[in-house]
């Protein structure tokens, strides 16, 4: 038997070498009696700052393990260590051929289960691998082409591989610890296992990505890149193909479809093709940056400390009038914005930080709840063209060469003040950016900002900056599937992860594509 104890605190200037003797110092034996001993959480309480603590959970093994937990039942951090459910995976009996279409975390590990069971998986994915993608990605980032088919949203990893790359999650599924396992195997640094908020980062995670993508060819993975689903055929009621590229077809049992919530066409061609699908809420609104070591000030009550992280922040406000929710979205310590668009005439930023969060600024979203009735047409994809109006807006705004419009948040709030410092590439301009949003959200954010400051002071202050637009926060439809995962309309679709319109993040779409997995294999098996 093993014990685990929570909410060991050290302070700044203490070793971790220090945990045995303060698990001693707790529960009031001697250090000498323990064994070994792992970190399997570890946190940051900055309540009192600049008095900041890391804060531990350690399980730990000691001689008289049964005898120190009885007389510590008082001690409610101490607890014992129980077996964790662990993820329940089959071999498949039979050998079904299944396409999975997108390279994001809900097709890739789809694809890995399946495949690790025994099925015949062909993968494809629309954009390029990793390599290649980031040198699209640089190309147009300094004054190149934009590759509508190669840029932050399609290509290997999906819209996650230029982000920050954070695991959080707020599921419990038996899942989450399988996922930060796997990718420990393919190269992510190990301590996202215990981390409180574990992140890759940008950098890491391309690596990541090409070792899951060689793991997934040696298991017989039929991977193609550049190839992008323009339709499917139908037999007996059930899914029997995907038309490739409109030349080309991929016989399957089942399709899982993890394309992505920016896949405008893919969309059109469900709707074209009478898959159930409906409208859904999502948000819209800015970037704002602020100097990362301010941020820091704010947070932890001092600019840097070697052993502190770069600080995150998570805000939120709702409007008592029109019940609107405002927050903060996809936080990056020390990274920075990004020119994350997709498509002609249309701009649409983004954040991302790599894995030392070390750059000179901090960003995040600032968005606004956007509900189905403010899109002002009944038909499934109006929130698409919502969509697109204002990232159209914000293309005309930044005049040319794909430049950001961006606008200082003391003038954005009060009509002056403040500069425009941005690491946004190519370049941002300077911007009302009343023209580039719809006066419910500017005027929510206006209403929001002061409540932001009050949790944050200095918050509002001028450095800090404003970029426009941020409208890919989720997807703007939803395609109605069943309790097992699987399209009410169509039998053998499986739609997952964050273009399905169900989850959010790279850990929460990962696990909706294991949980279609392992209903594909269930279905196979017979049960």
């Amino acid at each position: 038997m093993a014990l685990r104890l929570r909410e060991i605190a050290l302070h700044l200037e203490e070793v971790e070498s220090l945990i045995p003797a303060k698990i001693a110092a707790i529960l009031d034996f001697g250090s000498q009696s323990i064994e070994s001993w792992r970190i399997v959480r570890k946190g940051i309480d900055a309540r009192r700052k600049p008095d900041v603590l890391r804060v531990y959970t350690v399980e730990f093994c000691c001689a008289d393990e049964l005898d120190l937990f009885e007389k510590n039942r008082h001690v409610a951090t101490l607890t014992e260590v129980k077996d964790e459910p662990s993820l329940a995976l089959q071999s498949l009996e039979v050998k079904p051929e299944v396409l999975v279409v997108g390279m994001g975390p809900a097709g890739l590990f789809s694809a890995l289960i399946l495949a690790e069971a025994g099925a015949q998986v062909s993968l494809i994915e629309r954009g390029r691998p990793v390599a290649e993608r980031l040198q699209d990605v640089n190309d147009f980032w300094s004054g190149g082409e934009l590759n509508g088919e190669s840029n932050i949203q399609f290509g290997e990893g999906g819209a996650g591989t230029f982000s920050d790359g954070k695991l959080t999650s707020r599921l419990t599924h038996p899942a989450i610890r399988y996922i930060l396992q796997r990718l420990v195997e393919f190269g992510a640094p190990e301590d996202i296992l215990w981390q409180a908020k574990p992140h890759i980062g940008s950098d890491r995670l391309r690596g990541v990505l090409v070792n899951f993508r060689k793991y997934l060819l040696a298991l017989g993975v039929n991977i193609q890149f550049s190839n992008r689903l323009t339709g499917f055929e139908m037999f007996d009621h059930r899914i029997s193909a995907g038309v490739i590229n409109d030349s080309e077809r991929i016989k399957c049992d089942q399709m899982i479809l993890a394309f992505g919530h920016s896949a405008r066409d893919t969309y059109q061609i469900l709707a074209d093709n009478h898959v159930k699908l409906e409208q859904k809420p999502f948000a819209i609104g800015l970037r704002v940056e602020h100097p990362r070591e301010l941020i820091n000030q704010i947070q932890y009550g001092m600019p840097r400390h070697s052993q502190l992280p770069s600080a995150d922040y998570r805000l939120s406000w709702n409007d008592p009038e029109t019940r609107r929710g405002i927050y903060s979205f996809c936080m990056c310590p020390g990274g920075t914005v990004v020119n994350a668009s997709s498509e002609p005439g249309g701009l649409v930023v983004n954040g991302m930080s790599d894995f030392n969060r070390d750059a000179a600024s901090s960003n995040s979203a600032l968005v606004v709840s956007v509900g189905v009735d403010d899109f002002s047409a009944p038909d499934v994809l109006a929130g698409i063209r919502f969509q697109r109006q204002w990232e159209h807006a914000a293309y005309l705004a930044g005049e040319e060469g794909w430049r950001a419009p961006a606008q200082p948040l003391l003038e954005f709030l009060n009509g002056r003040g403040g500069s425009l410092n941005s690491s946004c590439q190519p370049q941002v301009v300077h911007t009302d950016l009343n023209t580039c949003l719809p006066p419910f959200v500017t005027r929510s954010l206006r209403q929001a900002l002061p409540a932001f400051n009050r949790r944050m002071r200095g918050f509002i202050g001028p450095e800090a900056t404003l970029i426009g637009v941020e409208t890919r926060t989720s997807a703007p439809v939803r395609i109605v599937r069943d309790q097992q995962g699987e399209s009410v309309s169509h039998k053998g679709l499986f739609p997952v992860g964050e273009g399905a319109g169900y989850a959010g993040g790279i850990m929460s779409a990962a696990v909706d594509g294991i949980k279609a997995a392992t209903t594909i294999i269930k279905t196979n098996n017979g049960l």
